[in-house]
């Protein structure tokens, strides 16, 4: 298993826009993804288990992945979280 916190940069924290980029990003791997924020966890396969946790600007958020291509969900799940300006 594979884990990181970032923390949320994003002035409007986790929106639709990069709910649906983090979603298809975790939807091409085998690998289990998954968000914590906020005492809540959500699968990151699912926009709207991303959007019920309403994650804002300076919350922190656990991303983990597990499973057989754990490795490249991840590099790519964290990069979507940085190239997209929601965390640094």
């Amino acid at each position: 298993m594979k884990e990181i916190t970032l923390k949320i940069i994003d002035p409007i924290g986790i929106h639709a826009r990069p709910a649906q980029l983090l979603t298809a990003a975790a939807s091409k791997y085998k690998s289990e993804s998954k968000i914590i924020a906020n005492g809540l966890e959500a699968n990151l396969k699912s926009i709207m288990n991303i959007m019920t946790l309403g994650v804002k600007s300076g919350d922190e958020v656990t991303l983990k992945v597990s499973g057989e291509d754990e490795e490249q969900a991840f590099e790519e799940l964290v990069g979507v979280f940085k190239a997209n300006g929601l965390s640094a």
